[in-house]
């Protein structure tokens, strides 16, 4: 095997490992948010947070979200830029700037290289019946169907992304 042929088969290997990582952390958060029973007024707070801090301090917080491809759901990685939250008519939208930072089909994204994207998440709380009657909250994507179960997590933040939001 040739050393370019062995290099780019290593890329490939750790992207499927990164991925296989990335799965296992949003299915762990998902688990978290489940049990400990977060409601979606709890979470439009944690989003309200975010966005004052985006506004005072430039704060992008590391979100997983899965992403459908043909019916199987990757998780993908990026940094959230919260602009505002608006509830309206008995929704709740956050209205964000995503920076997309690994896909499985692209692999690791360096912020600047790939353009940011505005999006539009809506807060809400699921019925579930798997176990009994509850509720779970859930933060989707309403513009790409495609992008499901944002995950943005408090304890992961940077500020200094604020160059690559266009």
């Amino acid at each position: 095997m040739e050393s370019t042929e062995l290099i780019a088969e290593y890329r490939r290997w750790r992207r499927f490992q990164h991925q296989a990582q990335l799965d296992r952390e949003h299915r762990a958060a998902s688990q978290r948010l489940e049990t400990s029973k977060v409601s979606a007024t709890r979470m439009t707070e944690a989003y309200r947070s975010m966005a004052g801090k985006a506004a005072a301090e430039g704060a992008c917080y590391r979100t997983l979200f899965l992403r459908d491809h043909d019916g199987t759901a990757l998780a993908c990685e990026g940094w959230l830029f919260v602009r505002r939250v608006l509830a309206e008519g008995g929704s709740t939208r956050v209205r964000a700037t995503l920076l997309e930072t690994f896909n499985l089909a692209s692999g690791y994204l360096e912020p600047g290289h790939h353009p940011a994207e505005k999006l539009t998440l809506e807060i809400f709380d699921q019925l579930t019946l798997e176990r009994g009657m509850s509720s779970v909250v859930r933060v989707d994507r309403i513009d790409d169907a495609h992008d499901t179960r944002f995950i943005t997590l408090l304890d992961t933040v940077r500020g200094d992304l604020r160059a690559h939001l266009g």
